[in-house]
């Protein structure tokens, strides 16, 4: 059992120099030391309220971006709602000697804080998780060797390493490149260069511009990042990733409440559902409720922001996450009222109709389910919601090699657009809805494709084209083909043979379309400089280099290819 190595105030808790009103109102520990039996070492923010029972629930927020400011906010505020209130640093962080080794040892650091938690005078034996994005993959990550002690979590925006970070559907990104230097350049956190985005954009574009292979980008910046080199080893959702978190049949043993908070918008989406779809494909009686509405991966950890990208939030899709998550934490812990807002297991925003509704599951989330398929008609591309009589083939191509145009715009920055950029890519369009329509669910659906080559990276971004003109984004989906089927195991397609690609990795969105509204579907390859560029050769892509790219990707998608939406009609 973990051991607490800390010097003793009266109090019972180590104590520095404070604010007059917080030694009065909290027994307060900045500085507490865990030695865990493994030999490494821990240090932790401990708050408790005046007044308070002798004995109470924990509230363990466990955190990598260590500002012991931050830690004693989180942690009054936990005491606050009637929690002894702690956030731990992870390992090598803040007061920790040991080495920094992000995502790699949570299973168990968490577990013997947890530990040590349940030791204290002032514990009842029982402990909450809760907290955003790492701090959401470190409450999963403690459930894969699930504690007796932790009783519920409230992941908010969860991170699955390998899977949304730093590669989403195996394809290896660089919107995160710079978060290790963020957390590993010192104890606390390097903000200095997690801001310098003028490095980082020199960085993307110089890559870019070079067709050096993905792997050589820290060399072009200059600073090597052993981190980045280590993950690009492991392209398949591997045992070093599987490690991390639960994973299959371990999440049948996961038999304690959990609350996850997610956002339509948020970069971190495809992980945070992962966790939830998982959790019910392994245990179906499990007790998991979600919120998830207008929120990008830090308005979710608020609960929303009325202006987000361009798009007016609906008012009534304006929480408070926190508030409800110690409403939460008093169900579960406290036998208290359930949070008002959990009226079933999927609670949702719809944007456009200002109103929450509450299934049973994700596949309830509208009454039933419609099927576009992409269709050609002489030059006009068209979701026909009829399967086409004699299927035929789209043809597309794409030169790898050519750094005069990028392919696949698909961020939703802003969310409303005037108009978009046409210069490559094909656009589907639907006929107008005859009644408004509410659309809620994953986009997903079926592409089959003959390509040339071995190997390609898919977008697709779904718009809603309103009847005065503007797109409105509601969901995309980035996956590489070869593994659609399994995203442990590679496997290449074959040149010249159609194939069948089944995507639903995307982003679940609810928007109620105005009656005149039209879909409007875009199928591209990915090509810019965010993300890897794959050439098709079937060798590593990290190692590809523009010297592989040869020939272009000729692509005939065929009219087989179908998504499927849930929609439910509007009187």
């Amino acid at each position: 059992m973990a051991a607490l190595c800390l010097l003793f105030s009266q109090l019972g808790f180590g104590q520095s120099a404070l604010t007059l009103p917080d030694t009065l109102n909290y027994h307060i520990a900045d500085s507490v030391i865990i030695k865990a039996p493994n030999g490494i070492t821990l240090s932790a923010v401990v708050v408790r309220k005046k007044g308070a029972p002798l004995k109470q629930p924990t509230a363990l927020m466990y955190f990598i971006y260590s500002d012991t400011k931050r830690s004693l906010a989180e942690a009054k505020y936990s005491a606050d709602h009637g929690y002894v209130g702690i956030v731990a640093d992870s390992r090598g962080k803040r007061l920790s000697p040991d080495d920094m080794v992000p995502y790699e040892k949570e299973v168990e650091d968490v577990n013997a804080v947890i530990n040590w938690i349940v030791q204290q005078p002032w514990s009842d034996g029982s402990v909450g998780m809760y907290g955003g994005s790492y701090s959401g993959f470190a409450q999963w990550a403690a459930t894969k060797n699930l504690n007796p002690a932790l009783k519920t979590i409230v992941p908010y925006v969860a991170a699955i390493p390998g899977l949304g970070l730093p590669m989403e559907n195996n394809i290896f990104l660089l919107a995160n490149y710079q978060w290790a230097f963020y957390v590993t350049n010192n104890k606390y956190t390097d903000n200095g260069v997690n801001d310098d985005g003028a490095r980082w954009r020199k960085m993307r574009n110089k890559w870019w511009q070079s067709g050096l292979p993905f792997n050589k980008v820290d060399s072009l910046d200059g600073t090597a990042n052993p981190w980045f080199q280590k993950w690009l080893l492991h392209p398949d959702y591997d045992a070093y990733w599987q490690a991390m978190v639960p994973f299959k049949q371990e999440f049948s043993k996961i038999n304690i409440p959990v609350l996850t908070i997610t956002g339509y918008y948020d970069d971190g989406q495809v992980s945070a559902l992962e966790y939830l779809t998982e959790h019910y494909k392994y245990l179906p009686n499990a007790e998991h409720y979600l919120i998830i509405g207008p929120y990008d991966h830090f308005g979710a950890q608020q609960g929303g922001i009325p202006n987000l990208k361009g798009y007016q939030v609906d008012d009534v899709a304006l929480i408070n996450t926190r508030e409800i998550t110690f409403q939460w934490m008093d169900y579960i812990l406290k036998g208290g009222q359930k949070p008002k807002l959990l009226k079933d297991k999927i609670n949702f925003e719809v944007m456009g109709a200002n109103t929450w509704r509450h299934v049973p599951s994700m596949g309830k989330m509208e009454s039933s389910k419609i099927r576009f398929y992409l269709d050609k008609s002489g030059t006009e591309y068209r979701l026909s919601a009829v399967k086409p009589t004699k299927s035929h083939f789209m043809d597309q191509s794409v030169d790898l090699a050519d750094r005069n145009s990028t392919n696949n715009d698909y961020y939703p920055d802003p969310i409303i657009k005037n108009e978009l950029d046409r210069s490559n890519g094909l656009f589907f369009l639907s006929q107008p809805f005859d009644s408004a329509v509410s659309l809620s669910g994953k986009l997903e659906g079926v592409l089959k494709a003959i390509i040339n080559k071995g190997d390609m990276d898919i977008g697709l971004t779904l718009y809603e084209l309103t009847p005065d003109g503007q797109y409105f984004q509601l969901s995309y989906f980035l996956g590489r083909a070869s593994y659609a089927h399994d995203m442990t195991q590679r496997k290449l397609l074959v040149p010249g043979k159609e194939e069948t690609i089944p995507f639903h990795r995307s982003r679940v969105f609810s928007k109620q379309l105005k009656k005149g509204s039209r879909l409007l579907l875009v199928l591209n390859i990915d090509k810019n400089p965010f993300a890897q560029i794959n050439y098709g050769t079937g060798k590593e892509v990290s190692r590809e280099s523009i010297l592989d790219a040869g020939q272009a990707l000729k692509i005939k998608w065929s009219t087989g290819s179908f998504i499927d939406l849930g929609i439910s009609r509007i009187n």
